[in-house]
């Protein structure tokens, strides 16, 4: 039985012994100031954050996807990542997938064993047929969880990228990876319970993933979600907000061109900015790859 004592998750935080004993207002002030050491810790991963984001930008430009896969809390991240990429971006929901150990019941009950079947790992991912185009994201906050594991050797035994995301310096996980991300923000504030700082880590980290590989693919224009799904009202209403920020127009023509656009943001700005009908708008986008900046240079 390996002893996990020694990991920075799963020691003590000396600040917090005597976590039971204080006011409400101490507990909510000791875990304010343990969740500012987040940020800082995050910041020292940039580098390899950064060669992950080149590499899952590498796989969408050749067809390849983003794969996410944890257990527990890990995974529940990884699902959601993935799962907000859809309206965020209007991809496919093939694009971005995430994996958690035991399957959807586990995003609300604990599948017992899961986590501990490398073999479980490699299975999902054969079911979704992983091949050399893609990136594979395994979580763990420890940074030695089988499930996590298996997925990254059998994403190398595939010759797809291997990428690792823990919470622990000298991760057990980081020498099956290609690129190692390591953020350790420290002891937790409720001994072992790595849904807190472990998790604020692994957010901030799979928002920095997603969301880099999206604008480098053309997904944004400026820092506007040019690419929603305007799939209810309040979409809509935000879509057209868009628009109004990226082309100055008024709301009254917002919504004209909208529909004019057949709902497509991205078509909708080019047809106002370059003053074209929709079909040449969408021509434009395509020859521009999609990328809204490139496409108003064309007029």
């Amino acid at each position: 039985m390996e002893k996990l004592n020694h990991l920075s998750t799963e020691t003590r935080n000396k600040v917090t012994m005597e976590l039971d004993t204080l006011s409400i207002e101490e507990i909510l002030q000791a875990m304010n100031e343990e969740d500012q050491k987040v940020a800082p810790a995050v910041k020292e991963a940039l580098p390899e954050i950064a060669d992950a984001v080149n590499a899952i930008v590498a796989s969408f430009q050749q067809g390849g996807r983003l794969i996410y896969m944890g257990a527990g809390t890990s995974g529940r991240l990884g699902v959601l990542d993935a799962a907000e990429c859809v309206p965020t971006f209007s991809v496919s929901p093939d694009m971005v997938r995430g994996l958690i150990a035991g399957g959807q019941k586990a995003m609300i009950d604990a599948v017992e064993g899961a986590e501990d079947s490398k073999e479980l790992a490699k299975a999902d991912l054969r079911a979704l047929s992983l091949n050399e185009k893609d990136t594979v994201v395994g979580i763990a906050a420890s940074g030695r969880t089988p499930y996590a594991i298996g997925g990254l050797e059998y994403a190398k035994e595939t010759g797809a990228t291997a990428v690792s995301l823990s919470c622990n310096k000298n991760a057990k996980m980081s020498q099956y990876a290609d690129i190692a991300i390591e953020v350790d923000a420290g002891p937790e504030v409720l001994t072992g319970s790595t849904r807190l700082k472990a998790g604020t880590a692994q957010k901030l980290v799979l928002n920095m993933l997603s969301t880099a590989s999206m604008v480098r693919i053309g997904k944004v224009y400026q820092n506007l979600m040019v690419d929603v799904q305007p799939s209810n009202i309040k979409l809509e209403e935000r879509s057209k907000n868009i628009l109004m920020e990226a082309t100055g127009c008024t709301y009254e023509e917002a919504a004209e061109y909208f529909e004019k656009a057949d709902h497509h943001v991205k078509t909708a700005i080019v047809m106002y900015l370059t003053d074209v009908d929709k079909e040449t708008a969408e021509t434009r986008l395509e020859e521009a790859d999609g990328f809204v900046r490139e496409a108003i240079k064309q007029s």
